[in-house]
């Protein structure tokens, strides 16, 4: 563990609520079955990183009515959880954000779509700020998948920025450095939106929740395998 809080923004893997795209080809549940080994790995990687005690959940939803509920609790035991609010995405990462409960160290702020991620990268990531206020990764599609910052209020930027569009890393960062901010930049990932991204990022953890969910749902040839 090393010096910083962890903040997962995510749904609580409900049928027809989470990975719709996905959904369209392996089902709803199936879809939110892979979606909850997601965030199971997501989660995972957060207490590895930080360990619980510094590690806070912005949950839309209730993990209690989710798939794999029970072992969902039982990763995010010791974490603190807070519902998320705001009308858009943008509004509920800045008020995620501003719930981190206060203390020493930057957040890092990741999401449920890249169950690839591990506790070292969380942690390369806080490392790569140096002289910086932010560390913004990149993601495939052009959005981004990890924020890190010294100080959680500095997410206020985000409030303008237009997300799920090819565009969004790019915007955010314009916001960013518009505010002020030296931001520095982190790996880029793959997130999983489609059968496709399951696919490759499966391949690369193949250890994973994720991965084992991923193999069990998949379609093959038109039928599952």
């Amino acid at each position: 563990m090393t010096d910083l809080r962890v903040l997962v923004v995510a749904k609580a893997p409900v049928p027809g609520r989470v990975k719709t795209r996905l959904g369209a080809t392996i089902g709803a549940t199936a879809a939110a079955e892979v979606a909850a080994a997601s965030l199971l790995d997501t989660l995972l990687a957060g207490t590895a990183a930080a360990g619980a005690g510094r590690c806070h959940l912005a949950l839309e939803g209730d993990l209690a009515e989710a798939v794999r509920g029970r072992e969902l609790l039982a990763a995010a035991a010791g974490w603190t959880t807070s519902p998320q609010r705001g009308s858009g995405l943008a509004e509920r990462l800045v008020h995620a954000h501003a719930a981190v409960p206060p203390g020493p160290g930057p957040v890092v702020q990741v999401g449920m779509d890249t169950p690839q991620v591990t506790a070292i990268d969380l942690v390369e990531v806080a490392g790569a700020l140096g002289d910086a206020d932010a560390v913004l990764g990149p993601a495939d599609d052009g959005g981004w998948w990890v924020l890190a910052l010294r100080d959680p209020a500095a997410a206020r930027p985000l409030l303008g920025v237009p997300m799920s569009t090819p565009t969004t890393h790019d915007d955010t960062l314009a916001a960013l450095t518009a505010a002020g901010l030296r931001v520095a930049k982190a790996p880029a990932l793959r997130d999983v939106d489609t059968a496709e991204d399951a696919e490759a990022v499966a391949a690369l953890a193949p250890d994973g929740h994720f991965a084992r969910a991923w193999r069990a749902h998949r379609v093959v040839a038109g039928g599952t395998a």
